[in-house]
């Protein structure tokens, strides 16, 4: 632990990015201290510039809302998006892959098969025929963007599997009687996570991103106060009161840095031949 520490900490980009999240983290949570009211209510005039009003620090929307309140409360709404969806593809990711890369054979052929198909089409098109299927509410979104986030997670780990399942200690865990179930989850698994785990800040980067998508083309939630929901109605004046879309567009640059920075800093943490630089 010591070790992962220390190469974490030594790394300025990630600790960079570890406090951009942090600051995201602490947007969503005060969100509600320090906008106790709903941030899609009405709050003044529209389209009132940055600064413009003591009251509104960032501006009014079209429609007279606080931007500074939808900018706190969209943090929580992005954060367990990616979160969430996250969770959903690695967990998805590692049973195809795991199996497949530990079974082999027929078992391996037809989970990448099935891979395959799901990479046929684009992320974001196969998102967008999700949404138009099962609708675009929160919930509906945020597990779509998981559906669609599984089949890189899969390969990666198939790939670790591989590497992995003919080791000694495999071997051992074979001769000793235990089942498949425990030496993939118990024994395999294990040495094969950091860089899934890595990987991991990439899916999150991508989910973030993936609704800010929708939600620009006004295919996500529009009852949830949403950084793409936020760009996206500022699309309609982009031309004169620009920071309706370049304020929440400059939230979503840095959060996605962020766990970009966090990624690449645990990469470097977790890898044993920087480690010992």
């Amino acid at each position: 632990m010591k070790a992962f520490l220390r190469g974490y900490l030594r790394s300025p980009p990630a600790m960079i990015g570890l406090l951009l999240l942090l600051a995201v983290v602490a947007m969503a949570i005060s969100a509600d201290w320090l906008f106790p009211r709903d941030p899609l209510a009405l709050a003044g005039r529209p389209l009132q510039w940055p600064a413009g009003h003591p009251r509104f620090p960032l501006g009014t929307d079209n429609s007279g809302r606080d931007i500074a309140a939808q900018i706190f409360h969209g943090a929580r709404i992005s954060l367990l998006i990616g979160v969430v969806a996250t969770a959903i593809a690695i967990l998805v990711g590692i049973v195809v892959g795991a199996l497949a890369g530990y079974h082999g054979g027929w078992v391996d052929d037809v989970l990448m098969r099935l891979t395959e198909a799901f990479q046929t089409l684009p992320n974001f098109l196969l998102l967008l025929v999700l949404v138009a299927v099962f609708g675009s509410d929160l919930t509906t979104v945020t597990i779509a963007i998981g559906a669609v986030s599984w089949p890189a997670p899969a390969r990666l780990t198939r790939a670790e599997f591989l590497t992995l399942r003919n080791r000694e200690f495999v071997q051992a865990c074979r001769t000793l009687g235990m089942g498949d179930a425990r030496i993939i989850f118990r024994e395999i698994l294990p040495n094969a996570l950091p860089p899934i785990i890595v990987y991991a800040s990439v899916v999150m980067a991508v989910a973030i991103l993936l609704e800010s998508a929708l939600a620009f083309l006004r295919l996500s939630d529009p009852n949830v106060a949403s950084w793409g929901n936020l760009i996206g109605l500022g699309r309609d004046v982009l031309r004169v009161q620009w920071y309706v879309s370049a304020i929440p567009g400059l939230a979503i640059l840095l959060t996605v840095l962020a766990v970009s920075l966090v990624g690449q800093g645990l990469n470097d943490a977790l890898n044993p031949r920087l480690r010992r630089r």
